[in-house]
């Protein structure tokens, strides 16, 4: 299931927006919000054994990070998070802190 389906009013960037704005699509949440959000798409990569991640900017100019599982998409306040790592100086944030630490987070399930 493709997070993009998720959306209404979809507006894809540019090669130009994903490099140095680092998003990639904008749109609405359908049945959750009604105002058009950037969404970072960026895939979790392998660091090392049994450590995956994403990595983050601080000049992002998405409004939203999408982590991508296998059951659910998990949706993450940018800002919110920027401030949270300058706050707490962490540079390896597990996501289950994130989710008990954040204010603004979506969990969209995939099964339907």
């Amino acid at each position: 299931m493709n997070f993009i389906k998720q959306l209404d009013e979809v507006k894809h960037a540019t090669k130009k927006q994903i490099k140095e704005e680092h998003w990639h699509v904008e749109g609405i949440i359908k049945s959750k919000s009604n105002q058009k959000f950037k969404f970072d798409l960026s895939p979790i990569i392998k660091f090392e054994e049994n450590d995956y991640g994403k990595v983050g900017y601080f000049n992002s100019k998405s409004d939203k990070i999408v982590f991508d599982f296998k059951e659910n998409w998990i949706l993450i306040d940018t800002e919110e998070l920027i401030e949270y790592v300058k706050e707490t100086q962490k540079k390896d944030i597990d996501l289950n802190d994130l989710l008990d630490d954040l204010s603004w987070n979506i969990i969209l399930s995939k099964i339907e």
